[in-house]
């Protein structure tokens, strides 16, 4: 096929779903290095907890890196455009700055801490050890020593930061912007985010972080800065859309004693335990300025959100409600209760109600007890990294995103959807039919094309892959699981152009 037909067959595409054209949605032949998503925006918090590290680390690792401030006022503001209001009234999202980023790691802290000393409180939990292990890998819970209860070991807003700092980074992403210009015609341009993580383990090679699945997705590189200012490149893990949460990876060598030697795993709480009214703080690189505090308390439990970046959209449910501010940059981060455990994973908040009204002090944050069977499994996957675009794997379809709106209206599951299948090509020989909806990409979950290609980007022709789809069959979706082996561009282009 050659490249005005390939251009054709994009503009000419209908949707198999709701029978309209498709011309920006439209993705085409299934492509590695193709296309990025669309700018998204996000809110962060950062985290910290307990355990200190075991003298582990490389004293000859990279010296310390810090991130300057390249201001382009003109691009920030396009992207500020972009960034904006999603979702009606919720945003949620990293702080995209194009290719500003401000980096600076003393704490500010916003809140009216008070300054009297109650560290024997926390000093109550037990802290575990950063010894690096082998096979699975578990978050660690709180414990506590038999003469003090969990209600007992409280401390101040300021002890609650100090003790949790260690265990809180940053996150710098870069990912590829595309927008339209005033002619109608598409340009590329390369912007870095600026969103929060929270250390929560470490394996026999790793030290792993958890974040926000919008945090990292799309990310064509990432960097991870620790409490000391030090910049450590990362790798993406795992991520689950569904759930909006990512797992990223730094190597152990490449981390410097003297930095490992600050750094402590985050110790996990109890969120199915929280009480209206109790105490909450929040840390994490709000506006890329670096970490900073805030304070406030639970405001309500098990909340449902639907957020969007614009294009499409999740929902989430067992959300902490918190007045603790939540700004952009605070993705990914953490909200912790006032004996300095983890409860939440910071996601978004809420500026604006349906009827127009500017909201203040309503913040949301994934529970740790919904989060923490999905980070351990994202934490015992296999860290792959972006292979060459030779390299690059297909299957040998065109497809389109089925979104929520979509599945609402005509009861289809959310994924992606495979409009057509070349004879001959992978796809074909795993098994896969006209119709089928993808949801699962070797156990990842995939909610849209864009999904999908961020996952592609790390698996190489060749390589043969576990795959989840709903196929109709007798007036309902089932589940069927496929594998498949990838095929290369040539291949791909071959069976096109004889077909």
């Amino acid at each position: 096929m050659s490249e005005n037909d390939n251009e054709n067959s994009r503009m000419n595409n209908f949707d198999p779903i709701t029978g309209e054209q498709i011309n920006p949605d439209y993705k085409g032949w299934d492509s590695v290095a193709a296309e990025s998503n669309e700018n998204k925006t996000y809110e962060s918090y950062d985290t910290s907890g307990e355990p200190e590290f075991a003298e582990q680390g490389n004293n000859n690792a990279p010296t310390k890196k810090r991130w300057g401030i390249g201001k382009k006022l003109g691009f920030a503001a396009a992207i500020a455009a972009v960034c904006g209001l999603v979702g009606g009234s919720v945003f949620y999202g990293v702080n995209f700055l194009g290719n500003t980023v401000f980096y600076n790691t003393k704490a500010a802290v916003e809140s009216e801490a008070s300054a009297e000393a109650s560290s024997d409180a926390l000093a109550v939990i037990e802290a575990a050890d950063l010894e690096s292990v082998a096979g699975n890998v578990e978050l660690s819970r709180a414990d506590y020593t038999s003469s003090t209860t969990a209600t007992e070991a409280t401390g101040s807003v300021a002890e609650v930061a100090a003790n949790c700092m260690p265990s809180l980074v940053t996150i710098a992403c870069v990912t590829t912007v595309e927008m339209q210009n005033m002619f109608g015609q598409t340009q590329s341009y390369e912007a870095q985010g600026a969103g929060s993580g929270v250390i929560v383990g470490v394996n026999d090679t790793e030290l792993l972080i958890a974040t926000n699945n919008h945090v990292v997705s799309g990310a064509t590189s990432l960097s991870v800065g620790f409490i000391d200012e030090t910049t450590v490149e990362a790798l993406v893990k795992g991520t689950d859309s569904n759930n909006d949460l990512a797992i990223v990876a730094v190597k152990l060598e490449d981390i410097p004693q003297e930095t490992y030697d600050q750094i402590k795993i985050a110790t996990i709480g109890n969120s199915d335990e929280l009480v209206l009214g109790e105490g909450a703080v929040a840390i994490g690189n709000a506006l890329g300025y670096g970490q900073s505090v805030t304070s406030g308390v639970i405001s309500a439990l098990h909340r449902q959100m639907q957020f969007s970046d614009g294009k499409y959209t999740i929902t989430q449910d067992d959300l902490i409600q918190t007045d603790a501010p939540i700004n952009s940059g605070n993705s990914g981060g953490g909200l912790f209760n006032m004996r300095g455990e983890l409860i939440g994973i910071n996601e978004a908040k809420e500026s604006v109600s349906s009827s127009g009204a500017v909201v203040d002090g309503i913040g949301y944050a994934i529970a740790i007890d919904k989060a923490e069977p999905i980070l351990e499994e994202l934490m015992n996957r296999e860290t792959r990294e972006l292979v060459e675009e030779d390299e690059a794997g297909y299957l040998g379809v065109t497809c389109v995103s089925v979104t929520s709106d979509i599945s609402k209206a005509y009861s289809i599951p959310v994924g992606v959807c495979f409009e057509s299948v070349l004879d001959g090509s992978p796809a074909e020989e795993a098994g896969v039919k006209v119709g089928d909806v993808l949801v699962k990409f070797d156990g990842q979950s995939v909610q849209s094309y864009d999904d999908l290609q961020n996952v592609l980007k790390y698996y190489a022709a060749g390589e043969t892959v576990e795959m989840t789809v709903m196929r109709a069959s007798e007036g309902e979706y089932k589940e069927i699981d496929l594998t498949i082996t990838l095929g290369t561009y040539e291949v791909i282009s071959q069976l096109s152009q004889r077909g």
